[in-house]
């Protein structure tokens, strides 16, 4: 692991996957990598089964998230706060990924960027989850957390997070 690869890994809150099989959703933790680089990201999502697409859910140094949904070459995106892009090489490689201009280093305002609509069929419409993204004083875990609750996997969210963050 080169030392830009260690400091990315070091900013990663956590990193996590949802999947829905036989009408249930299991929450496990992803590996260390798949949360600093979007293509490893994609391809550990898109190896998990799922009925609705596997989500992903990434919390970046307690100061944004990606949530990113995978279902065969179907690949869905959301950055919380597209100023990120100045300074996180995961949240760079997801407006790429977009076809988003960077953002100016003097802009300060908080944007989400991506697919706002990316879960709206599971139940939280991009009007909702825009205003979610637009609550600057929820830190990263507590807008993943309340997606999770409105989507159905708060608990097994909530338990994930506890067992890895102890």
């Amino acid at each position: 692991m080169s030392a830009l690869d260690a400091e990315s890994a070091a900013a990663i809150d956590f990193a996590v996957a949802a999947y829905r099989e036989d009408g249930e959703w299991t929450v496990s933790t992803l590996p260390p990598r798949a949360a600093t680089e979007l293509d490893v990201l994609v391809r550990a999502l898109a190896q998990l089964p799922s009925e609705v697409g596997t989500l992903g859910m990434v919390s970046v140094d307690e100061d944004f998230f990606v949530l990113a949904r995978v279902s065969g070459r179907h690949v869905r995106l959301l950055l919380s706060d597209v100023g990120a892009a100045t300074e996180s090489p995961l949240a760079r490689a997801v407006l790429q990924h977009l076809e988003l201009p960077p953002p100016d280093d003097d802009d300060d305002q908080i944007q989400p960027a991506g697919d706002l609509g990316i879960v709206a069929d599971l139940g939280l419409s991009a009007t909702q989850l825009g205003a979610m993204c637009d609550e600057v004083d929820l830190y990263p875990d507590e807008v993943l957390g309340e997606i999770a609750e409105r989507l159905g996997f708060g608990r097994q969210f909530d338990d994930m997070l506890d067992s890895a963050l102890a």
